[in-house]
């Protein structure tokens, strides 16, 4: 193959090829005029249950599981497949147009929350649940919060998508991920050594964050990748994952907004307990 070499300056001239090509562009904004359905509760969540979605529903049903019916929510699926991210009522929620986004009309005006990492931190804080009091307990769950935030990119962006989605295999960059995903693991599995869950016996959003990510990882073979990954080895992320998964809560964020696998797990919007 031969050498790229970049040009003086970069322009979007062609689609960069690969599984999300059609939804990739240099630029912000809507695309198009579209309003967002609003359903009966003051939450309103606009998702899709990739990992990054699972996080706000996990987190959802585990505040309806502790009996905060005020955590009751409207979750509307978002295709982005089809683009529907950049629907101008979806960019009114989120300039970024990634899901998911949440709506919260209790307040006045309602409140937008973008970004998994600021929604997980603001329902804790509104319900005062899964976020350790304690200064120094909350920085710890602070911290591993931030490192899935920083950390995570690298596992789904960079090599799932050399991996699993790119037009072409390459040796370098795949190599490079894959290094740095097993680091990853690594350094979980020596946390997690010591303690039950990520900050030490008491579960939190610092869990929930990371869980649907390398949780996925490790139990269902995201990607394809898990014997090239040797995931199995990493037996420390994998009690803490089974774990978490055992979770009735866990199991049924994880349906919301899921629109492929097995039929019985599948649950596309989610308007009511009884929709389960």
């Amino acid at each position: 193959m031969a050498e790229y070499t970049p040009p003086k300056v970069w322009t979007y001239d062609a689609p960069s090829g690969g599984k999300f090509a059609n939804i990739n562009r240099p630029i912000a904004g809507a695309l198009e005029e579209k309003a967002l359905p609003l359903g009966d509760h003051p939450l309103q969540l606009y998702s899709l249950a990739t990992p990054n979605g699972v996080k706000i529903t996990v987190m959802l049903e585990e505040l309806l599981a502790l009996g905060h019916t005020e955590a009751e929510y409207d979750a509307f699926l978002i295709k982005i497949n089809d683009g529907e991210q950049f629907g101008s009522g979806f960019v009114d929620i989120n300039p970024n147009s990634k899901i998911p986004a949440l709506l919260d009309r209790s307040s006045n005006p309602p409140t937008r929350i973008f970004e998994t990492g600021a929604i997980l931190i603001y329902l804790a804080e509104k319900f005062g649940e899964f976020y350790p009091q304690d200064p120094s307990e909350r920085a710890e769950c602070l911290s591993w919060l931030m490192w899935q935030m920083g950390s995570t990119p690298y596992l789904g962006g960079g090599f799932g998508h050399f991996y699993a989605y790119s037009p072409d295999r390459l040796e370098y960059p795949i190599n490079r991920y894959a290094m740095e995903v097993k680091r990853q693991l690594d350094v979980l599995d020596k946390n997690l050594a010591q303690r039950c869950f990520l900050c030490g016996d008491d579960y939190n959003i610092a869990d929930i964050a990371n869980y649907p990510w390398y949780g996925a990882l490790v139990l269902h073979n995201i990607y394809g990748a898990a014997e090239f990954l040797d995931v199995a080895s990493y037996k420390n992320v994998a009690r803490w994952a089974t774990e978490i998964e055992t979770r009735p809560a866990v199991q049924r964020g994880r349906r919301v907004n899921r629109t492929w696998g097995p039929e019985e797990l599948r649950l596309p919007e989610r308007h009511d307990a009884s929709d389960f």
